[in-house]
């Protein structure tokens, strides 16, 4: 074979794998969220020949025999999306998992495509209120707090959704830092119907000792654009660990006292104001303050010592400015220590 030959085959190659079969989609999972006993789940796939050259589907199976699927009998043109139709039967009580090979020309090899959900014998809605709209949507809250976590610990929080809106959204927690997970279900919640984000806290990924924040939001599709109008703070405070600690250590360890743990502040009309909390420590062994931080805007901190010996005192200088009045959660501050009996100390701030 020359050398003029070589180059055309390889040109031919890449002119097939340039028009070659593909199929995406966006959602290659779908949860069904809570299904009726008996009453068979539904759901559609919206998929894509993303290849130049006609896509043949040859055999399509599912992972059980309660499992039906619909899908194109006839080639779909390069470009063109089609959809497969999964139903469930329901025919048995508790969460399911169920799979559907897609066997095409595309690949040697089959896409999978699942659906999972729970069946139940009665849908219970939510009972509580919606009083927060983020996008197109009604929540019950728009703040997440995972209190006291330890090293290892997964705590998970729930935020229930209404869809009130004239179409079908598929909502999607965006932003995620790594040390936190979100699934939502259904997938697509219908208008006039309800769902839930279950947001979970990866405690082990967290860097530091102490309060860590951050803003995500709910978008009503992949994609969606972020805004104010569609933000969820989310707020976690890690403790170190003192479970370890012998008798004879925790009797000979730090011990912090405060002349306060509640301030009440009365601005009358000023835009700050300055009060000064006294730190002691009243234990054995140097007491070490390691993180002083604020839930919310407004406030101001100094303090004039980290690291107080037996019986030493220190002193928290707070200035409180009349912009906390606008915060969306409760005035604290934090503070993180090595006295394994006030690991964590919460400050609150009542102000008018």
């Amino acid at each position: 074979m020359n050398k003029k030959t070589i180059i055309l085959t390889c040109l031919s190659v890449l002119a097939l794998a340039g028009n070659a079969q593909k199929i995406t989609t966006d959602n290659e999972t779908i949860d069904c969220g809570k299904v009726v006993y008996n009453q068979p789940a539904t759901v559609n796939f919206e998929l894509k020949n993303k290849g130049g050259s006609k896509l043949v589907i040859k055999d399509v199976r599912t992972s059980c025999g309660c499992t039906t699927v619909d899908y194109p009998r006839t080639p779909v043109e390069g470009g063109e999306s089609f959809t497969v139709s999964a139903t469930y039967d329901a025919r048995q009580l508790g969460h399911f998992f169920k799979q559907v090979a897609i066997y095409s020309n595309a690949s040697d090899e089959p896409m999978y495509l699942t659906m999972t959900g729970v069946v139940v014998e009665k849908i219970i809605d939510f009972s509580g209120e919606y009083p927060y709209k983020l996008g197109d949507v009604l929540v019950d809250k728009n703040e997440i707090e995972f209190d006291d976590v330890n090293s290892g610990d997964m705590p998970m929080q729930k935020i229930h959704i209404m869809n009130n809106s004239t179409k079908t959204v598929t909502p999607v927690i965006m932003h995620l830092p790594a040390y936190l997970k979100a699934n939502i279900s259904p997938t697509r919640i219908a208008p006039g119907h309800s769902g839930e984000a279950i947001i979970t806290l990866l405690s082990k990924k967290l860097r530091n000792f102490g309060l860590s924040q951050t803003t995500v939001y709910l978008g009503m599709f992949p994609g969606d654009k972020v805004g104010q109008n569609k933000e969820i703070g989310v707020s976690a405070v890690l403790l170190p660990g003192f479970s370890d600690l012998t008798d004879f250590q925790r009797l000979n360890a730090p011990k912090l006292q405060l002349s306060s743990e509640s301030l009440d502040i009365h601005l009358e009309g000023k835009k700050k104001k300055t009060v000064t909390l006294i730190l002691q420590n009243v234990g054995k062994d140097m007491l070490d303050i390691q993180e002083v931080q604020m839930f919310t805007v407004g406030l101001q901190l100094q303090l004039n010592k980290r690291h107080l010996a037996p019986g030493e005192e220190g002193r928290l200088k707070i200035t409180v400015k009349d912009e906390i009045k606008s915060a969306r959660t409760k005035p604290r501050i934090l503070m993180i220590t090595n006295d394994p009996d006030h690991a964590k100390v919460v400050i609150n701030i009542n102000v008018d």
